[in-house]
């Protein structure tokens, strides 16, 4: 197994390490506050390791689990220190009334947040159409992916095969822009229809 970083320590960076970690990977925690991320790590209590904010992370792979609004500014902060990684993004660019996305027409919060990657670091879409409370659950689910680069999209896949996931490509990174609209949908959806956040996108491949 491997070490994978995750910058966040919030609710969505707590269901994913929480299943990596049962993965039997080493999770290492980034926070700009040392407290909670060492609060996430001990919580996981299998191993997991924090990383100094902004230091170059053990990991290949990291997971950009924070808010949207503040996606770019933690790119910044890190800088050098992701070159070469394959940078997860779960984030939701999602309007605070959900009436839309905030991002600019044509883009993607992925595609947003590559402008503001290294350019040798590879930005993958994936996680986003998960709630917390489904991935925390041992149950195999249906984990859509969009990127660029065949090699990153490739690690990843084979990284959520690992956790348990079926790992579904969508296509290049302009599809994130599909992915997280699908993610508005499903807010819309727990709100409204459903009722519940306990819901989960599942395809059936005839």
């Amino acid at each position: 197994m491997s070490t994978i970083s995750i910058i966040g320590s919030g609710g969505m960076a707590t269901a994913i390490a929480g299943r990596i970690a049962k993965a039997g990977h080493t999770v290492e925690v980034f926070s700009r506050d040392p407290a909670k991320a060492q609060a996430l790590a001990d919580k996981l209590a299998s191993g997991a390791i924090t990383g100094t904010y902004g230091a170059t992370p053990a990991g290949d792979i990291v997971i950009l689990a924070v808010p949207y609004s503040s996606a770019v500014a933690v790119l910044a902060d890190f800088g050098k220190a992701l070159d070469g990684k394959v940078i997860i993004d779960i984030t939701n660019p999602v309007a605070p009334d959900l009436s839309g996305l905030v991002t600019p027409h044509g883009s993607s919060g992925a595609q947003e947040i590559a402008k503001g990657a290294p350019a040798s670091a590879h930005v993958v879409k994936a996680f986003n159409t998960l709630f917390g409370q489904v991935l925390a659950k041992d149950e195999r689910l249906d984990a859509f992916i969009a990127a660029d680069d065949a090699g990153a999209k490739a690690r990843v896949s084979t990284f959520l095969e690992s956790l348990g996931l079926r790992p579904l490509d969508v296509g290049g990174l302009p599809m994130a822009q599909t992915l997280e609209s699908l993610a508005l949908m499903m807010i819309g959806l727990a709100k409204n229809g459903a009722g519940s956040w306990d819901i989960a996108m599942k395809v059936d491949i005839g």
